[in-house]
């Protein structure tokens, strides 16, 4: 049986809270990257990043729920969701899930996502392994298994490990690349981690797999990135195949839901458009563009990051 039902609204593209009724680790959201319903596992309730994203909509002014992740819970919480939508499953006539749109009513995947990098989780390739098993055992063997990551521990053997583990469970890599130079890298991401070692993770991450690249672009103080800023991300997605790399697709997108900081506001679809034109003329990679509408001003931690 689901937990008890606690009041929120249905499931939208433009809110993807990561507590979900009692759970602590999985939520379902609805993703317009995505194209469904997917359920995410947050392997960071601690709220614990190696990046202070500038766009993130993890609000690190409040504590914390919880600082540790207990493996049985999560599976619990994993079987549980997943069970609620398989085919005819309690959770599709919840009322949650009532205005999800026909087209868009599956399981898409599975993601390890939540409120920060989740590759520093110290025991990843067991998570990975273990929800796998839960995965199988429900018989969604077409759902993938999705890691979203900003690449700095791709490199890390347990986290290879890991996604060997997810090459063979219908797996899929989405590495963050949000710049083309390390000054703009460390603007929008904010942080010192070294771009060139983020390139080269992605890089060999993408020789040994088909890769997605997502790109989160967007206003700053009103601007969008310049000119010279585009042309040099269109030019490190060409490295990355020049280097051996596959491109599975590039995914453009802009802020959709609140940002970290009221400096940050969504680009045009016009903008979106033209920087996607960009990437499909230039380094010839599969692209898709998503869009947003959020002003300037909606920053749930403030005007600027410290």
């Amino acid at each position: 049986m689901m937990p008890a039902h606690t009041p929120q609204t249905a499931l939208s593209e433009s809110s993807h809270p990561r507590l979900w009724r009692q759970n602590t680790y999985v939520y379902p959201v609805l993703s317009r990257r995505s194209g469904g319903v997917s359920v995410g596992v947050n392997l960071n309730p601690d709220k614990a990043c190696n990046f202070d994203c500038i766009y993130c909509q993890v609000d690190r002014t409040k504590q914390p729920r919880e600082y540790f992740v207990g493996l049985p819970k999560l599976l619990e919480e994993l079987e549980l969701v997943l069970g609620g939508l398989a085919p005819g499953g309690e959770l599709w006539n919840d009322l949650d899930f009532t205005k999800i749109p026909d087209d868009k009513k599956r399981v898409n995947d599975v993601a390890f996502s939540g409120d920060g990098e989740p590759t520093t989780f110290k025991n990843f390739s067991e998570v990975i392994e273990r929800c796998a098993e839960v995965k199988r055992r429900l018989k969604f063997d077409a759902v993938k298994m999705v890691l979203i990551t900003n690449a700095t521990g791709l490199d890390r053997p347990d986290v290879r490990r890991g996604l060997e583990l997810m090459d063979a469970n219908g797996g899929e890599i989405w590495a963050k690349l949000d710049a083309g130079t390390p000054e703009y890298f460390k603007l929008i991401d904010n942080t010192d981690f070294p771009f060139a070692k983020v390139l080269d993770n992605i890089t060999a991450c993408a020789k040994a797999r088909p890769t997605v690249i997502q790109s989160c672009l967007m206003k700053v103080r009103g601007a969008p990135p310049p000119v010279e800023e585009i042309s040099a991300y269109v030019a490190r997605l060409k490295e990355i195949v020049a280097r051996g790399g596959t491109i599975k697709l590039v995914q453009v997108y802009t802020v959709a839901r609140n940002p970290a900081y009221s400096i940050v506001s969504s680009l045009t679809d016009a903008e979106v458009d033209a920087i996607v034109a960009r990437v499909k003329s230039e380094a010839s990679v599969p692209v898709e563009a998503f869009y947003g509408a959020v002003p300037e001003g909606k920053g749930v931690m403030g005007d600027a990051p410290k």
